[in-house]
C-alpha cells in the first residue's frame, strides 16, 4: 500500500472551449496548492491563455507545468489556429472539431507514458480517455464542466424520453425521477435529443458509458448548492461524486482574476474605475460566453432592452454574425448611454467584475461557469439560456436556488440566425427591471447573498469542498499504484 503523505503526479486534458478550459485550469492550480505535482496538456494556442497565471503559480512554489500537443488542425479539416471552440462558426467546422477530440489518444497516451502520472483528469467529450488511462493501470477521472443537477435531467431525458409523447413543442412534461419536480418543453432541448438516432446522440451515450467506468467524476460545484442531486448522482445513478468548487475561488490577486481565461480587451484599471463611480447594487453585467455568435436583428433588441430599463451596464459583446459589426447599434446609442452603459467589445474581466460592489445582476447565457462565478460573487441572475446544458441550469437558477429572473427564451439553438423567436425589448425590460429594482430585486439579491456565504464556506478548511477535495486525494494515494 502506498503512503498517504507521498506526493501524487496529477495529468489534466482540458477541453478546448473556455467555459471548461478555465475551470479545469483552476482546478489544476488548486490541486497543486494541496502539494501535487500537476501536468496540464493542451495545444499551443490554449496553453498561451493560461500562460501567465501558471508561471505566477510556479513562481511561488507550486509544482505545475504545462506540455504542449500539437493541435490536428489539417487531419481534422480545420484552418490552422482554429484550436478553440471559440474560433467555431459553423456546424460543419463543429462536426470537424469534434472529429479532431478523437486524433488527441495516441499523444495524450505517449504523455502518460513519458511522464508516469497517478492519475488522468479528462474531460468528459474525450471518450477514450477511460480506455488510454487504463491501458497504464492508472485511473481516469471525468470533468465535464457543469453540475450534479443538469446531469441527473440529462441521463433522465436520455433514459426515459418522456418528450415522446407531447404533443407540441412548447407543452410541458415532466423530468422523471428527480427529487425536485422539474418542467420542461421540447424547445428547449437539442435537436441530436429530439432526434430518434443520430451521431451526436451517439457520442452523448459514449461519453456517458465512458463515465460510469472511470474511477469517478469531478464537480465544479459544493455540496450545499445541490444535495439532493449529489446524493442522488452518486446513489442513484452509481457515480462516484466529489464536489471541489467553486474553483475559481483560488484566484486570489486581481493578476489572476484579469488574466482568468484570457487577457482582457479593457484596461482593468479602467473597468474598475468605471465601476467605482456607480452606487452599490446598480450595475448589470450582460455576457453570454466566449461561443456566442448573435444576429444583428437580436443584438439590436438588447441594446433597446437595455435602454429602456434605464439601469447602468457592462455589456460584453464578442461575435456577430454580420459583415457590419456595428449595425446592430441604434444610431446614437452610445452618445445616449455615456456614462450608464460600458461596451466591452471581446474578453472581459469577468470575474473582477462580478466581484464589485458595484454590480447587482448578471444577464447570463447559463454557463455554467458563468453561473458558478455568479453564486460565488453573490450576483443575482437574467437567464437567458442558449445551447448545451444551459435550459437545464436555468431550472437549477430558477426553480431551484431562486436566484434570478427569466428573460423567457423558448429556444434550444447553437446559433442565434437559426431560432425562429427573439427575446424582444419587452422581455428584456421586464426581465431587468425585475432583478434590479423593487422589493421582488431585494428578495433575490438576499438569496444570492446567502448562496456566496455558502460558496466560500465550502472552499475554507473544513468545508464542504475542502473536505471533499481531501478525501480523494487521500483515496488516490491509497490507491494509485
Amino acid at each position: 500500500m502506498a503512503s498517504k503523505s507521498r506526493q501524487l503526479h496529477i495529468m489534466f486534458f482540458p477541453q478546448f472551449a473556455q467555459g471548461h478550459l478555465i475551470p479545469t485550469v483552476d482546478m489544476a492550480r488548486l490541486f497543486a496548492r494541496h502539494g501535487v505535482k500537476v501536468t496540464i496538456a493542451t495545444t499551443p494556442l490554449n496553453a498561451h491563455l493560461f500562460a501567465n497565471t501558471i508561471q505566477r503559480d510556479r513562481e511561488l512554489g507550486l509544482e505545475i507545468s504545462t506540455c504542449i500537443i500539437k493541435f490536428p488542425s489539417a487531419e481534422a479539416g480545420l484552418p490552422e489556429g482554429c484550436e478553440n471552440l471559440s474560433s467555431i462558426t459553423s456546424e460543419e467546422m463543429l462536426d470537424k472539431f469534434r472529429k479532431a477530440f478523437n486524433l488527441f489518444q495516441p499523444p495524450i497516451e505517449q504523455l502518460i507514458e513519458e511522464h508516469r502520472p497517478d492519475c488522468l483528469v479528462a474531460d468528459m467529450t474525450f471518450i477514450w480517455a477511460t480506455d488510454a488511462a487504463s491501458k497504464f493501470g492508472i485511473p481516469r477521472l471525468v470533468f465535464n464542466g457543469t453540475n450534479c443537477f443538469a446531469l441527473s435531467i440529462i441521463h433522465s431525458l436520455m433514459r426515459h424520453e418522456p418528450f415522446r409523447n407531447i404533443a407540441t413543442d412548447f407543452e410541458s412534461f415532466d423530468v422523471p425521477g428527480l427529487p425536485d419536480q422539474i418542467k420542461m418543453t421540447r424547445m428547449q432541448l437539442p435537436n441530436h435529443m429530439r432526434e430518434e438516432d443520430n451521431e451526436r446522440k451517439k457520442l452523448l451515450k459514449e461519453a456517458l458509458k465512458s463515465e460510469l467506468t472511470s474511477y469517478g467524476v469531478i464537480f465544479n460545484s459544493f455540496y450545499e448548492l445541490e444535495p439532493a442531486y449529489k446524493e442522488h448522482y452518486s446513489k442513484i445513478l452509481g457515480r462516484k461524486v466529489w464536489h471541489i468548487g467553486p474553483v475559481s475561488l483560488c484566484n486570489k490577486n486581481n493578476d489572476d482574476k484579469a488574466e482568468r481565461g484570457d487577457v482582457a480587451s479593457i484596461d482593468r484599471h479602467e473597468c474598475l474605475r468605471w465601476l467605482d463611480s456607480k452606487k452599490p447594487n446598480s450595475v448589470l453585467y450582460i455576457c453570454f460566453g466566449s461561443m456566442f455568435r448573435s444576429s444583428a436583428a437580436q443584438l439590436n433588441e438588447i441594446a433597446k432592452g437595455l435602454e429602456a430599463s434605464g439601469q447602468n451596464f457592462i455589456w460584453v459583446v464578442r461575435k456577430v454574425n454580420s459583415e457590419d459589426k456595428e449595425e446592430w447599434l441604434a444610431e446614437g446609442f452610445e452618445e445616449r448611454m455615456e456614462g450608464k452603459g460600458l461596451i466591452i467589445r471581446g474578453w472581459a474581466p469577468q470575474v473582477l467584475i462580478l466581484d464589485h460592489e458595484a454590480t447587482g445582476g448578471f444577464m447570463t447565457h447559463c454557463g455554467w461557469n458563468s453561473t458558478i462565478e455568479s453564486i460565488t460573487a453573490g450576483v443575482p441572475m437574467v437567464t437567458w439560456p442558449l445551447h448545451a446544458e444551459q435550459f437545464a441550469n436555468e431550472k437549477l437558477i430558477i426553480d431551484i436556488l431562486k436566484a434570478g429572473v427569466s428573460t423567457g427564451a423558448k429556444e434550444w439553438s447553437r446559433w442565434a440566425d437559426d431560432t425562429k423567436f427573439k427575446v424582444t425589448k419587452d422581455d428584456i425590460q421586464r426581465a431587468v427591471t425585475r432583478l434590479m429594482v423593487g422589493e421582488e430585486a431585494e428578495q433575490i439579491r438576499n438569496r444570492a447573498r446567502e448562496l456566496k456565504e455558502m460558496a466560500r464556506r465550502a472552499v475554507e478548511e473544513g468545508g464542504s469542498s475542502y473536505s471533499d477535495l481531501n478525501a480523494l486525494l487521500d483515496e488516490l494515494r491509497l490507491n494509485c499504484p
